[in-house]
């Protein structure tokens, strides 16, 4: 097949290497731009990332030697591309006006950035959960004045494991959810040589972490209004996030407890966790884990070293099922950040749209 032609807004970042690396050798999709600050414009991209390469494997090659373009250039880097991803580092403002312009230059974006998530007619994916709310793209295509330019996002990397392993649960009447989620390092953009305060340690604040955890799921949980101009969040369950950054390199571990209406079996749960497969799988989207959801029977499992990268890094692990004296129950769960969390999630996403025809390629 022929493929899309993609660019990487914001691709000296953490983010955006792994942006990189995930379409190096992509089915549908290449690498047909790079772009970032203007203090990176005009350099070959291994220049512009020399000394902040995040990883031990060397920078793909074909992307190695690509001129680094201006993403303020909206116009020329949009004219390489069927769509892009963003993954820029600028405030709220900034990055959705950026956004706006590349879909109002008539190429989607599938953004990882925060700016746009809570936008009622903006799509905020996990592709095995919510699929459906792409239904939303042509309403906002009318908001913007597009013909084929939107923006798509994915949610906060802290809600990505135990949201996830609480979907197959909804029809149970989840009602309260408390959740700590210990968060990886890579999660700020960091590597350890770059953040020595945090070793031997543990710091209680993520700064805005704890409102997109509460607030997030019920966007991704709610439902398209009947003329599918908007998204309605859920009301339901009432949610309780601590995030804390610890000092593992990636990785993002939750431990929740969990009330329901009507409480279910334990043999139920593994059930529902066990058989729950999306759109994702059935689509066979290259990046779709299969399975997405794991149950780790033994005690001390899932480990964020031993279990970050089940499926690619893109499933969730979950472990530690039991009864809860203030909860009906308690359990743990792990999801990749950069992975799931972040690049994987937003290629993932990328693949859900181009299969169901919203993004198309620019004849």
């Amino acid at each position: 097949m022929k493929k899309y032609r993609v660019g990487i807004i914001g691709a000296t970042g953490m983010v955006g290497q792994r942006f990189v690396t995930l379409l190096e050798n992509h089915p549908w999709f290449e690498i047909a731009a790079l772009a970032a600050s203007g203090r990176s414009a005009g350099k070959p991209y291994k220049e512009a990332v020399a000394g902040r390469w995040a990883f031990p494997w060397s920078i793909p090659e074909k992307a190695a030697d690509m001129d680094v373009m201006d993403a303020a250039d909206v116009e020329k880097v949009a004219a390489k591309c069927d769509f892009v991803f963003c993954a820029v580092a600028m405030d709220k403002k900034a990055t959705r006006a950026l956004e706006e312009s590349y879909a109002k230059a008539e190429t989607p974006v599938v953004s990882n950035n925060s700016a746009c998530r809570m936008l009622p007619d903006v799509p905020m994916l996990i592709p095995e959960i919510n699929a459906a709310h792409a239904g939303v793209i042509e309403a906002q295509k009318k908001r913007l004045g597009t013909k084929r330019g939107f923006i798509a996002v994915k949610p906060n990397c802290s809600i990505q494991s135990y949201v996830p392993a609480l979907t197959p649960l909804l029809d149970f009447g989840v009602k309260a959810i408390n959740v700590c989620t210990y968060q990886a390092i890579s999660g700020a953009g960091k590597t350890f040589e770059r953040f020595p305060e945090i070793l031997d340690n543990v710091i209680p604040y993520i700064g805005g972490e704890e409102e997109k955890s509460e607030k997030e799921p019920l966007k991704i949980w709610g439902e398209l209004s009947a003329d599918n101009s908007e998204i309605i969040p859920a009301s339901v369950p009432v949610i309780s996030a601590q995030c804390l950054r610890v000092p593992v390199a990636d990785g993002h571990m939750a431990a929740v407890g969990v009330s329901f209406e009507r409480k279910p079996s334990m043999d139920e749960i593994f059930g529902r966790w066990k058989n729950y497969r999306t759109v994702a799988q059935e689509l066979g989207l290259p990046s779709a884990p299969d399975p997405f959801i794991l149950y780790m029977e033994e005690q001390d499992r899932p480990q964020t070293r031993l279990d970050r990268d089940f499926e690619r890094g893109m499933g969730v692990t979950v472990g530690r099922l039991r009864e809860d004296p203030i909860f009906d129950y308690k359990f743990v769960c792990l999801s990749h950040n950069t992975l799931r969390g972040a690049a994987g999630g937003g290629v993932l996403s990328a693949e859900l749209l181009c299969a169901k025809g919203y993004i198309q390629r620019k004849e």
